[in-house]
């Protein structure tokens, strides 16, 4: 199995190029950082469509938007065996996701698979979860109105009061979405680990963390001088003369040229850094790091090209400038 990322609207390719260190070399696309207000909007209209959760996660965020509590709607949550699973509604800071039960939850089968899921989503992210119920348990139809409501308040009075318990621990970190895609914090910080899920909004932003100073920079690959790495860009899907794709559990990395042949993989010999082209769940254009890939000789041909991942975290030299 592998996961095809899709591609994206509103952009033009050219240069396809066989050779890696030059694969797709411009790659002139609308880069759009939308801005907190912006992105709570998304987030809503995200869930218009499910009465329900529009109907609770509403409520909850009309509650919380001037707490700095982070939220995102139908966030993807990746366990240790690579399934892939959406939270109704998850607050990162506070280590807390809440799911809508709606009337389908409610046959033994469905109970049991709640369970599995959320078991494995709690051992992957160590967060506490908290379930609404919206069906009544005998009769299977929805429940009133007000004891939804009233369910829904608890739950924003639990939010508030696991705030001030992460405040008096210390351990609160105030949502700073301007900040959230700033390669400084990375670079302070000083790595970079796939569990942060970390993303740029510009090659030259995630450049940044490896010494990067001058302006923008449109091509796929960046060598990083006095090293045999070199930090890569790619397009995990079909586009152009090229289909490259990415395993279910992250760690394998395909390219194929379409009609063609690739390089000789015996001469593509560097460590690639990887910050896959990708579109977030609010159709913002991201570079998300997936870690560090190194080449198989023994998987790779001159018809494709394999790759495996070797590292999820990279430590960082902020003092070197390239």
């Amino acid at each position: 199995m592998r996961t095809t990322w899709q591609p994206l609207s509103n952009e033009t390719k050219r240069g396809d190029s066989v050779e890696l260190s030059r694969f797709f070399i411009f790659e002139w696309e609308r880069l759009v950082k939308i801005s907190k207000d912006q992105y709570v909007l998304r987030s809503l209209s995200k869930i218009k469509h499910k009465k329900w959760e529009n109907f609770i996660i509403s409520r909850i965020v009309h509650s919380i938007i001037d707490l700095d509590i982070e939220f995102s709607c139908q966030q993807l949550v990746k366990t240790k065996n690579g399934k892939r699973y959406l939270t109704d509604l998850c607050f990162p800071g506070l280590k807390l996701y809440l799911e809508v039960d709606e009337k389908h939850h409610s046959s033994s089968k469905n109970v049991k698979k709640d369970q599995d899921r959320n078991r494995e989503i709690i051992d992957a992210t160590g967060f506490h979860e908290k379930r609404i119920r919206v069906y009544d348990k005998k009769s299977k139809t929805d429940r009133d109105l007000n004891k939804v409501t009233k369910d829904t308040d608890k739950f924003i009075k639990f939010i508030k009061q696991r705030k001030k318990k992460f405040l008096s621990r210390k351990k609160f970190v105030k949502w700073n979405y301007e900040k959230k895609f700033d390669p400084e914090i990375s670079i302070k910080r000083g790595y970079i680990d796939v569990k942060d899920n970390i993303a740029f909004l510009k090659h030259r932003d995630a450049l940044r963390c490896f010494g990067y100073k001058k302006g923008n920079y449109q091509r796929a690959v960046w060598r990083i001088k006095g090293t045999d790495k070199q930090v890569w860009f790619p397009k995990l899907y079909e586009n152009g003369d090229w289909n490259n794709s990415l395993s279910d559990d992250l760690k394998k990395i395909t390219m194929k040229r379409i009609g063609g042949r690739v390089s000789d993989p015996k001469k593509r010999k560097r460590i690639n850094i990887v910050f896959a082209h990708n579109k977030d769940h609010l159709g913002q254009i991201v570079y998300k790091f997936l870690g560090e890939f190194h080449l198989s000789l023994e998987e790779s041909s001159t018809h494709q090209h394999v790759l495996f991942r070797k590292k999820t975290k990279i430590d960082l030299d902020g003092k070197k400038t390239f």
